[in-house]
């Protein structure tokens, strides 16, 4: 079972974090962005960048989490540096989060299951087009937009972060609205976020129905713990964002476990602060993190 596989990852290497590949050209160092005039070079050297951290990294971090709009805005090139990147993430035996918060009507919403959980037929030959182990996405649309994706969750041993509590400064404006019975909206998708992964719990409770839940609003974040007790979170806005390892304590259970922790810009940019190569400062950057997340956390 997909989330029982994280969990052991997390266990085995007492890490919790997930590093974002949120990759903009804008991030590499001078000497790889020179020379580059077109979408085509920018998304080689994109890949190239990835590739050479996450063969930093495979044996200290669990996860990686693979940002599409910072592939998707070099056009084609990029989306092939996207896919190249869940491709060599996974041959490097990490886990891998799509994070493209897909989601629509039930018959496109099975079109991107396909895309990133499932399987393409093309004259009965079938292909993975953007291959992951887990996938954003907004449940906007309610239970027949997330219901393909729930399908091959439990069909391909896949998994999901449905977003629940974002970590932006104005999710409150939607988000913390009261309902008429008294319940909040993050409240409300939350327990259906529970709902939706009964039956595809593994060994250590989760199902493959996770959420999204931030780091930087630590009393919601609490509040949802103890009303998801079967959901694994997936938390963004550790470091750059302003979240630390004692804000998003309240995400994981007593013992350590329930949630894994994503970082950005604080591995790929550390270069820029701590000096040296891109590479070993990310290196540097994520075992910092790990350290000050299993000291608050027990692992």
């Amino acid at each position: 079972m997909i989330t029982d596989a994280l969990i052991e990852r997390i266990v085995g290497m007492k890490n919790p974090t997930c590093v974002g590949l949120d990759t903009s050209f804008d991030y590499l160092p001078d000497e790889m962005r020179a020379g580059v005039k077109d979408f085509a070079g920018a998304a080689e050297r994109i890949f190239d960048f990835n590739k050479t951290l996450i063969d930093r990294l495979y044996d200290v971090v669990p996860s990686v989490k693979v940002q599409i709009a910072y592939y998707e805005m070099y056009g084609v090139p990029g989306l092939k540096a996207f896919e190249e990147t869940l491709r060599y993430a996974a041959e490097k035996g990490l886990i891998v989060i799509a994070d493209a918060k897909r989601n629509d009507i039930g018959s496109t919403a099975a079109c991107y299951s396909s895309a990133f959980l499932g399987e393409t037929k093309v004259e009965g030959n079938a292909s993975r087009a953007f291959p992951a182990d887990f996938l954003t996405v907004n449940a906007y649309l309610g239970t027949d937009g997330i219901a393909p994706f729930v399908d091959d969750c439990k069909k391909r041993d896949r998994g999901i972060f449905v977003l629940v509590k974002t970590s932006n400064p104005s999710s409150g404006e939607l988000q913390n609205k009261l309902l008429a019975d008294g319940t909040l909206v993050y409240e409300y998708m939350g327990a259906l976020v529970e709902k939706w992964g009964e039956g595809t719990e593994g060994k250590y409770g989760y199902s493959a129905v996770g959420a999204v839940v931030g780091a930087t609003h630590p009393e919601e974040a609490a509040r949802l713990r103890k009303l998801l007790p079967h959901t694994f979170f997936l938390i963004p806005g550790y470091g750059a964002q302003g979240g630390n390892a004692q804000m998003l304590k309240c995400c994981f259970g007593a013992d350590g476990l329930g949630g894994v922790v994503n970082n950005s810009r604080g591995i790929l940019c550390a270069y820029r602060k701590r000096g040296g190569t891109y590479y070993d400062a990310a290196r540097a950057a994520a075992l910092d993190m790990q350290r000050d997340l299993a000291s608050v956390l027990g692992l």
